[in-house]
Order: C-alpha cells, then structure tokens, then sequence
C-alpha cells in the first residue's frame, strides 16, 4: 500500500525580507535614541532639557495622529510607494536632526520623522501579513517585531556611545546612513502592486472601516487596555524599582536589558504558537487573553515579587506578554481584513499611544506609585485578557 506523501511545510526565506527587516531596527532605534542625548542637545541648542524633550513628543504625537491616514493610503495606493516615500523622509528627516543648530528646526525634523514612520511602518507590517506563507506568517511578523525590540534595546546605549565618540550628530547621521543603504533593498525586494483596495466609500468611511468589523474593533479596544496596563504601568517601572530596591541608575539600565530580552523573547514565541495553532486548525485559540493573563502575572510579580530576583523576573515575563500580545495582534490585524491590513495595522500603534498616555494619568493620580502600578497594570491586564476572550469567541462566529 502505497503512502501519500505529505506537502513538504512551508519555509520562512528571511532574506527576502532583508530591507524592511533593516527598516524596523533602524525604527526600533530611533524610538529611544533621543533619552541619552537630551543633556547634550539641550546644551548644544542652548536650551533646557524639558524644551528640547519637546522632540520625543513631535515624534510620538505625529505618528499617532497621522498613522491611520496613511495606513489608508498604503491600502490604496500599495506598499511599496508607502514605504519607498517614508523611507526617503526618514532619511531626509534624521539628515535634518544632525543638522539643526536650534529647537524649532530639531523639533520639524523629528516631527518629519515620526511621519515617515507613520507612512513606512503600517506598510512594512501589511507587506511581511500578505507576502508571508499563511503557515509561518506569525514567525515572520514575531521576527519583525524581535528586530523592533532590538533596536529599541540598542538605541539607548548605542545613541550614548555614538555621542560620546563623535557628539550628538554622529547618531542621526548613523540612522541617515543606515536608512539609505536600506532603499536599494526595499526597490528589490518590494514588488510593484495594484491598489490593493479598501472598504467601500469616502475616505472617512474607509478610514474607519476596520471599527465597523466587530473582530477588529473588540482587537483594537482590546489594545488599548493592554497597552494602558502594559506601557502606562512601565512609565513609572524605574520608579518603584527605586522605591523597592535603591537601584542606582548604571542597575536601572541593566534592567532595560532585561526588558529587551523580554520582548524578543515573547515576539518570537508569539508567532511559533500562533503558527502553530493555526497549522492544528485551532484558528480561534485564545492567545491575547493569555498574554493578558501572563501580564497582570508580571506585573504583580515586578512590583510586589519578594526580593530583587523575583521582581526582575517578573519584569521578563512582563514584556514576555508585550511581545507575544503585540505579534499576535499584527497577525491578527493582517488576517481578519486583508484589504485594509495597513490601516488596521496603523490603528494598532495609534490605540497603543492612547492606551500608554490613559495607563500613565491612572498610575500618576496614586499618591504611592507603586500601589497605582499594581493596581492600574493588574486590573486592566485582566480586563484585556477577558477582551481577548470576546475576540476569540467572535473569530469563532464568523
């Protein structure tokens, strides 16, 4: 008796993805590059350091603001004019960071900057959902975001090194340069496409389209409570760390390691077991409302965990949990609507921010920050992990 032979499985060719892999590092990087050198530019524009951190927040509200806008354009238009356009204006932009000699002119190129990302970032996350083997799409998306963290991890002690070597500019040449070398990648490697459509209407109606599904719009509520317990509590980590444990500010950096290794950790792992289900036909398994669950675990273990060991473990699986929930969102985000991945992808980040700044003003508004830590990060994991649930029995009815 004759044997059928199984379909050989799909591989993940890594090299394909070469540019926007090189892309989301170098995305990574900049989110954080910026901490170490205020001092530094605030002394080299001649301004305070609270004026000159008036950057990061160019940067960060840009991106919120603009990301579903342009996510629509990439829906419409295709990826590869979304990401070509906001590479060149992230080049151009870090170009304009290296060379500006007062506020206004530093504050424009990081807004520019956060526009570029706006623009490149949906487009790169629909790109890696629709080009993917559907059996290994999550392992894709999970190695992005790896790469994400890495550059997040590295920004900080890379931005310090650069500037203590060759001064502030060197680190926003570095990222110009890098970025540039990334173009020639992006051209090959991302095809020409069609229009790959939207929803159907005014660009408002397409705009919100993804709210309109209920899978995406219990994803996107979801995102918002997990972020508000997962990057509004991680606003004042360093604090109760100091509170705790007397950390010097040299442990405290040692402890943003651990938060790297966390989220590369858990971005990988997030998309073998999402793969992996799927591959067992268990479409619907429940994996955000574990990453719910595993959260409120790290938290309560970081802030109240007895000793020092303990707390710092609680941190890893803290971001363990972001890095599993955040791969698996992506996916989800690339699946559920394919014709607006790019606009579904840039609401992530935007609920993302909305959720960080709600979790920081509930945590802030305790008078002992650890209890608001707890509380506020415990609470709200547990509420996205019941939202996870709901997503989940709502991909089951469809």
């Amino acid at each position: 008796m004759t044997s059928v032979a199984e379909a050989p499985p799909a591989t993940f060719d890594r090299l394909r993805y070469a540019g926007v892999f090189v892309l989301l590092f170098l995305f990574g990087t900049e989110t954080f590059l910026i901490s170490p050198l205020l001092p530094t530019i605030a002394e080299s524009i001649a301004v305070s350091e609270s004026a000159a951190a008036a950057s990061v927040t160019a940067y960060v509200l840009v991106y919120a603001v603009f990301a579903p806008f342009l996510g629509l354009l990439s829906d419409r238009f295709g990826r590869r004019r979304a990401l070509v356009a906001g590479t060149v204006l992230f080049v151009l932009s870090n170009a304009g960071a290296a060379l500006s000699g007062d506020l206004t002119t530093l504050v424009l190129s990081r807004g520019l900057a956060g526009l570029a990302a706006a623009a490149a970032g949906p487009a790169i996350w629909a790109h890696i959902a629709e080009t993917a083997p559907d059996a290994v799409r999550g392992r894709a998306l999970g190695l992005g975001m790896a790469l994400f963290s890495t550059g997040q991890v590295l920004g900080v002690p890379l931005g310090g090194l650069l500037a203590g070597a060759a001064g502030w500019r060197s680190a926003f040449w570095a990222l110009t340069a890098g970025t540039a070398l990334a173009i020639p990648l992006l051209l090959r490697q991302v095809p020409a496409q069609e229009a790959a459509g939207v929803a159907p209407g005014g660009s408002v109606r397409a705009l919100l389209a993804g709210w309109g599904d209920p899978v995406l719009r219990r994803a996107l509520l979801v995102n918002t409570a997990f972020n508000a317990a997962n990057l509004g509590a991680f606003t004042f980590l360093g604090a109760v760390l100091v509170q705790r444990f007397d950390l010097s500010v040299e442990a405290l950096g040692l402890v943003g390691i651990l938060v790297g290794a966390g989220s590369i950790t858990g971005s990988l792992l997030g998309g073998r077991l999402g793969d992996r289900a799927r591959a067992a036909g268990r479409n619907h398994l429940p994996l955000l409302a574990l990453w719910g669950v595993t959260l409120a675990v790290g938290i309560a273990l970081a802030v109240r965990g007895p000793g020092l060991v303990l707390a710092l473990a609680g941190v890893v699986v803290w971001f363990v949990a972001s890095g599993g929930f955040v791969t698996d969102q992506q996916t989800l985000a690339g699946t559920v609507a394919p014709e607006l991945r790019a606009t579904s992808s840039a609401w992530l980040t935007s609920t993302m921010y909305a959720g960080t700044g709600l979790g920081a003003w509930a945590v802030g508004s305790f008078s002992d920050v650890a209890d608001g830590t707890l509380l506020v990060g415990t609470v709200l994991a547990l509420v996205a992990a019941l939202g996870g649930l709901l997503v989940s029995a709502t991909l089951r009815r469809r």
